[in-house]
């Protein structure tokens, strides 16, 4: 790709992120996440692979409804309470429609099945802006709209999401498809607590976001996108090896690795709120 246009692209995703996060207005806050949607979809399919076209048409349908869904949300909470302004959603039919489509957005089961698939047919490198970036803006809404959302669908969103990210990743030998389900995982545990200590979302999301981004960087340097081609990569780099496992191992959430720390607090917290059975639920996937 021409680094001109490369350069505009990659400003045009910092530009899109950035006016989601200092927006208030619904529209500047829509307008930042179809900057962000745009700026990406020639960076997937700068292959021009059939797969990489195949997962760029399936990410671009997806946002689309979502964004649309998002600017109806807008819309209704505007011509019900008079304000665009984004912490003044009164109306609780916006704020769940806001909830699902910023839950199609970044993936949240039962809305993940894109996910995974487009994933799969993309880049490292394209799929490390898609599992880190592309998650700030979204998060950025919720973190403001916490308050205003359904704690029941925001409670029962993070438990399916954990679950089937937890059992969707067992069956699979593609690492990207095994990163997406681990994503849609991750994403479930930050939406679990969101409304009772979105501190915990927030740091969360920090170390997920760390994680992953050195996972990729790894399967980049021993260019790997199965199982098999980093066991086989082991007797090149010894040590890359162990630092892969350890990351993996540390992006499940094994004890005593940093991963650990965030689902610990979480489920400590639930605990406090007497939500004993989504903690058990979450602690066995």
């Amino acid at each position: 790709m021409n680094p001109t246009v490369l350069t505009i692209l990659i400003s045009s995703l910092g530009l899109g992120t950035t006016l989601t996060f200092i927006g208030s207005h619904w529209l500047l806050v829509w307008m930042g996440l179809e900057i962000n949607t745009l700026a990406i979809i020639p960076l997937m399919m700068r292959q021009h692979h059939p797969r990489a076209v195949e997962a760029t048409t399936k990410y671009f349908i997806t946002q689309a409804t979502a964004s649309a869904l998002l600017l109806f949300a807008g819309i209704t909470n505007a011509w019900t309470s008079g304000e665009w302004s984004l912490t003044e959603m009164i109306n609780p039919t916006s704020a769940t429609l806001a909830l699902t489509a910023l839950a199609l957005k970044i993936g949240l089961a039962p809305l993940h099945f894109w996910l995974p698939e487009v994933l799969q047919g993309l880049d490292l490198t394209t799929g490390l802006i898609l599992s880190t970036w592309q998650k700030l803006a979204p998060f950025a809404i919720l973190l403001q709209l916490y308050p205003l959302l359904n704690p029941n669908l925001l409670l029962a969103l993070g438990i399916l999401s954990t679950i089937i990210g937890g059992w969707g990743g067992l069956n699979q030998t593609q690492l990207r498809k095994i990163l997406a389900y681990s994503s849609i995982a991750n994403l479930g545990w930050m939406i679990t607590i969101l409304h009772y200590a979105p501190n915990l979302t927030l740091l969360n999301l920090i170390l997920y976001i760390i994680m992953t981004l050195t996972t990729f960087l790894l399967f980049k340097t021993f260019n790997s996108t199965k199982i098999n081609s980093i066991a086989s990569s082991s007797t090149k780099s010894p040590l890359l090896s162990i630092i892969t496992l350890l990351t993996l191992l540390s992006l499940g959430g094994l004890p005593p690795l940093s991963g650990f720390m965030p689902k610990w607090l979480i489920l400590q917290e639930l605990t406090k709120q007497s939500l004993f059975i989504p903690a058990t639920i979450m602690a066995l996937m």
